[in-house]
């Protein structure tokens, strides 16, 4: 323990217990991937986690309050994911953010937790185009519509197992969203990945 440790003492996002940055008890509420259904995805879909308690509280302590650290937490489980929803070598295509939203967050935080996975490429190859809002309080329809003919492609990813990584399945349309523009450019998505999920396990 060092004295900065001492003076601002480290604690669990999900929980808020002194000592790691996600203690054991919270990272036991994620598991090996689940499968998902989502209408209108495609490929398959896996989940780590529901979408409450502490999974829920992690996501949001990465996502909206800075706690930056829990990427590497996050890239780890998604490494130990890859093997069960494809074959090396796996290439992650994370899902984006809106350019307002990341300059908020410091970065676009999914591409953080992509770069964290140590075993799989990371090919940034979506944007979203302007016009695109704030999906918190919308419809499933909404969603859909905030999201059509918005999503870009950039690029092209490696030749292998391309995997879309999110962080919250709620109702798909940003999965779907993201599948049908790489399908668009020539690009098969073989599976989704998604740290949490808001649909029935």
């Amino acid at each position: 323990m060092t004295a900065l440790d001492l003076l601002l003492p480290s604690s669990c996002a999900g929980c808020g217990r002194r000592g790691a940055t996600c203690c054991a008890a919270c990272l036991d509420s994620f598991g090996p991937p689940n499968a998902v259904k989502v209408p209108g995805v495609g490929p398959p879909v896996w989940t780590l986690a529901a979408y409450h308690g502490p999974a829920r509280e992690l996501v949001l302590a990465f996502k909206e309050r800075g706690a930056r650290a829990l990427s590497a937490w996050f890239g780890a489980m998604v490494a130990a994911a890859l093997a069960s929803v494809g074959s090396a070598p796996w290439t992650l295509v994370p899902a984006p953010s809106r350019v307002s939203a990341a300059r908020v967050r410091g970065g676009d935080h999914m591409l953080r937790v992509a770069r964290a996975v140590e075993i799989a490429a990371v090919a940034p190859v979506l944007r979203l185009a302007p016009g695109v809002v704030d999906s918190v309080g919308l419809s499933a329809g909404a969603r859909r519509r905030n999201l059509e003919g918005r999503v870009e492609v950039c690029g092209r990813p490696p030749p292998g197992t391309t995997v879309l990584l999110d962080d919250v399945i709620t109702t798909g349309a940003t999965a779907a969203a993201c599948v049908r523009a790489l399908r668009r450019a020539g690009v098969r998505t073989h599976a989704v990945v998604a740290l949490t999920s808001a649909r029935p396990q």
